[in-house]
């Protein structure tokens, strides 16, 4: 069943909450790759589309809700030294939001700790490539490993077929232990 936005703004705001609280960067790009693990590997119902682009997975739509969220005051960016992007951080109207929608955010509650858990220490480039491996294993489910892992170089260049290759094995085990 399909959350409406206030109830998706809570488990989202209990995300980035969590993440802080694990001493992730929290950034839009964790915010991003978690959300896509979330919803996609776990089937948390937030009914974001994502594509696979420059950095990985990434959803407009998301884009577009952390925005909103913003300029509703339940989120709010704390800006980084530079070349850092800023931090998400609870803002003024944070408390009230998680009030109200306390039932939302406890029914995924595990869900969300369980992403967290596995993400949240991860530097950005390591959530890019374990992301985009999934994305690839979502859409390559019949190749082997080896050609997962040059799929993945092929399309992020960047990445090395070494990385690739570990991204691969993590995304196998991810599944099989999530």
């Amino acid at each position: 069943m399909a959350m409406e936005r206030f109830e998706r703004a809570a488990v989202l705001l209990s995300l980035a909450e969590r993440l802080r609280d694990a001493e992730s960067w929290c950034g839009e790009t964790h915010v991003q790759k978690v959300t896509y693990f979330l919803q996609d590997l776990l089937e948390v119902p937030l009914e974001f589309d994502f594509i696979l682009y420059k950095h990985g997975p990434y959803s407009f739509d998301l884009s577009d809700e952390i925005s909103w969220m913003w300029a509703n005051d339940f989120l709010k960016p704390r800006p980084q030294q530079r070349p850092y992007g800023p931090k998400l951080v609870p803002g003024e109207r944070a408390e009230l939001l998680k009030k109200i929608y306390s039932k939302s955010i406890e029914e995924y509650a595990n869900k969300v700790q369980k992403i967290v858990d596995k993400f949240a220490p991860m530097k950005a480039r390591a959530l890019e490539r374990y992301a985009t491996a999934y994305y690839v294993s979502k859409e390559k489910k019949e190749i082997t490993p080896d050609a997962m892992a040059a799929e993945i170089v092929e399309r992020k260049p960047h990445i090395s077929p070494g990385e690739a290759r570990e991204a691969v094995a993590f995304v196998a085990q991810l599944k099989s232990t999530l």
